[in-house]
């Protein structure tokens, strides 16, 4: 049966491998270049001109590190439409499925060789990529210290693996019930998008309470903020150590009170020249409030994810025999 499998899967197996040739390749020199560049930039920071030079280090490679990050958001997708639908609704379309099961072989060992040996082709696929891309994109990614970022949390270390399989068994799934390849590559595509927006933005907030903490608004720190509302609200806020900041209040007073519709907040925002924001602001010694996961949780909230997709997958796998073994003849 993996015999027969590999038969039938050989082209898309031979296609993956050459493109993931070709990206090791390209990631392997590109990640000697950033550690070359980024040894000599460290030496020149030690003379004093670090923010300049890091910022050039940045600009020359990040391009490149954020099209391989979106590229590898996608790519659990795209195996799963080319991999995972036509592995079994080729069978059904072309009725050949009844042939098989006629034989000696099962429906549940025909199932189990199938998503088994495809299945563990797009780990591999997407754990290389993920490993060889982490490596790459190491000296970046310390240099901006933001790991929770959804770009590099999602395109880094080991939840890629679980996107992909997740991908996998959703477009086996999607196949078995829709019984259509194109139809089914479509809903493909809708499904895993929407689970990559919810989850991030709804699911991962809450694997473990975030923590609260105070900002000071000081001249640093209110230039870099990046939004400024007429209410009190502010967009942008930092926090060194890199930890993934959750919600961040309105701005407060020394009392706690918000300052949205006080006469000081009103000047500074619509009357004081941005050159002079910051000190505008600074003195009145405000404050905002914001909740955080700090950055020690990052591999805590690795596993808890890749553990939430390995466990829909574990689903998606229990739905695909409950079809296969009960609703075809």
């Amino acid at each position: 049966m993996i015999w027969m499998t590999w038969r039938q899967f050989r082209t898309q197996a031979i296609i993956g491998i050459s493109a993931l040739v070709l990206i090791a390749t390209y990631l392997v020199i590109l990640g000697e270049q950033i550690r070359h560049t980024y040894k000599a930039d460290i030496a020149q920071c030690a003379k004093g001109a670090c923010a300049g030079v890091m910022s050039e280090f940045t600009g020359r490679y990040g391009t490149q590190v954020e099209v391989l990050g979106y590229a590898l958001i996608v790519v659990p997708a795209l195996l799963g439409m080319f991999w995972g639908v036509p592995l079994i609704t080729r069978e059904l379309e072309a009725g050949t499925h009844r042939l098989a099961w006629n034989q000696s072989v099962t429906r549940g060992r025909w199932l189990a060789a199938k998503l088994g040996f495809v299945g563990l082709a797009v780990a591999a696929f997407t754990g290389l990529y993920s490993l060889l891309l982490t490596w790459a994109a190491g000296p970046i990614d310390a240099v901006h210290d933001n790991r929770f970022t959804p770009l590099l949390f999602d395109a880094r270390n080991i939840v890629p693996v679980a996107y992909g399989v997740f991908a996998f068994l959703l477009a086996a799934a999607l196949g078995l019930f829709v019984r259509r390849t194109v139809p089914a590559m479509a809903a493909v595509l809708v499904v895993f998008a929407v689970v990559q927006g919810v989850v991030p933005t709804m699911v991962r907030p809450g694997y473990v309470a975030p923590v609260s903490q105070t900002v000071a608004l000081t001249k640093a720190e209110v230039s870099g903020l990046s939004f400024f509302g007429e209410y009190g609200t502010v967009g942008g806020v930092t926090v060194h150590g890199g930890p993934w900041i959750v919600s961040t209040s309105a701005v407060l007073d020394t009392s706690g009170k918000e300052v949205g519709h006080t006469a000081w907040w009103a000047n500074c925002v619509n009357v004081v020249a941005p050159p002079q924001l910051p000190d505008c602001v600074a003195k009145e010694n405000a404050h905002v409030d914001v909740t955080l996961q700090p950055a020690d949780r990052y591999w805590s909230f690795q596993w808890y994810e890749t553990g939430v997709f390995f466990l829909l997958s574990a689903v998606l796998v229990g739905l695909c025999a409950w079809r296969v073994r009960g609703r075809f003849s």
